[in-house]
């Protein structure tokens, strides 16, 4: 699934049924649509902080399902994938962020771009605007 994980095949359960929508014979009849569920609580490949992590934001049970071919053994490679991706993700740890402070260019344009905005709106107000209004 990834560098740090592997799962094997007897640990996933597969499930097969027919695929909805149009397709006429084919489609009513031929087991083509996979469903694949990966048990996270009773998983003995993953380790304690994977179970964790995967918990925590996937739940229990994973599941992903593929029906886009009319092939069934596509389908299961599709549903497959899915579900390692899924995981994947799930896994992902996000770097954390370091704060910085804006250097003095970013500043300076911050400050220009205020400056260009006032300019603007002041040019759309009527002349002697600014004299009615209080603290104007």
């Amino acid at each position: 699934m990834s560098r740090s994980l592997v799962i094997p095949l007897d640990e996933v359960e597969l499930r097969t049924s027919t695929s909805g929508g149009p397709g006429g014979q084919h489609a009513n009849r031929a087991q083509t649509r996979v469903e694949v569920r990966f048990d996270v609580v009773g998983s003995p490949s993953l380790g304690p902080r994977q179970r964790a992590r995967l918990l925590e934001r996937l739940g229990p049970v994973v599941r992903a399902g593929a029906a886009d071919s009319r092939s069934q053994v596509r389908n299961r490679e599709l549903a497959l994938a899915r579900l390692g991706s899924r995981l994947a993700e799930a896994l992902r740890v996000d770097p954390t962020r370091v704060p910085t402070r804006p250097t003095r260019a970013a500043k300076a344009r911050r400050l220009e771009a205020k400056r260009r905005q006032s300019e603007r709106k002041a040019a759309r107000r009527r002349p002697g605007d600014d004299e009615r209004r209080p603290g104007g």
